[in-house]
């Protein structure tokens, strides 16, 4: 159940998905480069593909870490209710 307090409580585990993207990232290369070199280019292309989708995917990760624990939903994200202890409140209250 949500609270409305995430954004001061939540933790994301962004610097491992950052490391693990860095990682993908050298796999994707170092696969489209082998598979040019060894005259694959459909799965040249498909690791070469993979890159870019990785690409995207640290672009965002450094976004969102540097955007710090100071980031704040936007005008379009109303607030939650707040936990009642699991129990929903009575009308009227």
């Amino acid at each position: 159940m949500r609270t409305g307090s995430e954004p001061t409580t939540a933790r994301s585990p962004l610097r491992l998905r950052f490391w693990l993207t860095v990682w993908g990232l050298i796999w994707a290369a170092a696969g489209t480069a082998a598979f040019t070199l060894a005259g694959r280019p459909g799965w040249a292309a498909a690791c070469g593909a993979l890159m870019l989708i990785v690409t995207a995917d640290l672009a965002m990760v450094l976004r969102h870490i540097h955007q710090g624990p100071h980031y704040q939903p936007g005008p379009d994200i109303p607030p939650y209710e707040p936990d009642h202890g699991g129990r929903r409140p009575r009308p009227g209250q």
